[in-house]
């Protein structure tokens, strides 16, 4: 069975409230409990001391005229920032100084994402940060811990899915950086290692489905830091060979910015909501079939549109797949960036285009 046929058997799963463990179970034990509990270990014994805690980036970045962006990140370690040193260091810290920037206005961070989190603390991780903002944009991480706690992925799906509608309802944009490919842990030994990549893509992609029919829109973090680590392990990770180091948030906020400046409307480097383009592998089609191939390429979003003024086809809900150029991220050095920065910034963004034209069919990746 194709990605995309799982991803799709996952969701619709999750969309009518069932469950998959036994399946997965079934196929797990063709492996074997006993090998994957003995790799597991000894990749806890191999990762190094966990942190404390993550930076505190909660507050005001940049400066600039009328009432701040709010912007709410939701989700588990690598949303909190765990490996990040400071606050400025943290992916919502990083976002809010680049909004600031493009912007030329203040951005208010509020981060209630929580170490060890699953899809299941979504919810109530959203009720805290309600009663303190109403926010344009929520921007969320989440997925690693369902893999490693063998969360049922219909299960975790479900609870994202739920949380990006109630996001919705009120109004607010919806960012998700989906699960990233935990086969690119280096303690991870053989089979551990292929069976999360397995399934922490399967878990990507479904996630993606859901989150586009909730009407969100979402970023493939896949293996985002596979090369990079491979390279320089010591940079891209932190002290704990687990969690990304202040090198690895900036990769994976250079990914999310763009987005997340699509979705509040901002002007920048690709920013704008627009037409596909084919010679670069983007399109429009079902969006089992982006979100199969957005698990391939990381970076990727994937988000709702219409063809012929229709929100569905004979094979599901219309996305299109964009391949963004990311932005330069603030440095870390200067966690309130210049507001002059981002008129320049801004002036040389490119125009919006029509989206909804089947431009570069997406085809069915296997």
């Amino acid at each position: 069975m194709g990605r995309a046929r799982r991803a799709r058997k996952i969701a619709s799963t999750a969309a009518y409230g069932g469950g998959g463990l036994a399946a997965a179970s079934a196929a797990l034990g063709a492996v074997g409990y006993a090998v994957i509990k003995g790799e597991a270990l000894l990749a806890r014994r191999i990762v190094g001391t966990p942190f404390d805690s993550s930076p505190d980036d909660d507050g005001t970045y940049g400066a600039g005229p009328g009432e701040p962006i709010e912007i709410l990140v939701l989700g588990d370690s690598s949303a909190a920032g765990m490996g990040a040193k400071h606050p400025h260091e943290t992916v919502g810290g990083i976002v809010a100084n680049g909004v600031s920037a493009l912007m030329g206005r203040r951005v208010h961070l509020t981060n209630c994402a929580v170490v060890g989190a699953e899809s299941s603390d979504l919810e109530r991780q959203l009720a805290q940060g309600l009663e303190s903002v109403t926010p344009d944009v929520v921007v969320i991480m989440i997925g690693a811990n369902d893999v490693t706690h063998r969360i049922d992925r219909a299960t975790a799906v479900r609870h994202l899915e739920l949380t990006v509608r109630r996001i919705r309802a009120l109004g607010s944009e919806v960012v998700v950086g989906t699960c990233p490919d935990l086969g690119t842990i280096e303690p991870l030994a053989q089979p551990l290692r292929l069976l999360a990549r397995r399934w922490s893509r399967d878990l990507a992609a479904a996630q993606t489905i859901a989150v586009v029919e909730a009407g969100g829109r979402t970023v493939s973090l896949g293996d985002l830091l596979g090369k990079e680590f491979a390279a320089s392990p010591r940079e891209m990770f932190s002290e704990d060979r687990f969690h990304p180091s202040a090198a690895g948030y900036a990769r994976a906020a250079a990914a999310l910015l763009p987005s997340v400046c699509a979705a509040l409307g901002v002007w920048g480097h690709d920013t704008a909501d627009r037409a596909p383009e084919a010679r670069r592998g983007e399109g429009v089609g079902p969006v089992a079939v982006a979100a199969g191939q957005a698990v391939k390429d990381a970076g990727t979003e994937v988000s709702p549109t219409e063809v012929g003024g229709q929100a569905r086809g004979p094979r599901g809900r219309w996305a299109v797949l964009l391949r963004r150029r990311h932005d330069a991220v603030p440095s870390a050095r200067n966690p309130q960036p210049d507001p002059s920065d981002g008129a320049a910034a801004a002036a040389s963004g490119e125009g919006a285009a029509e989206v909804g034209k089947p431009v570069g069919e997406l085809g069915d990746p296997r």
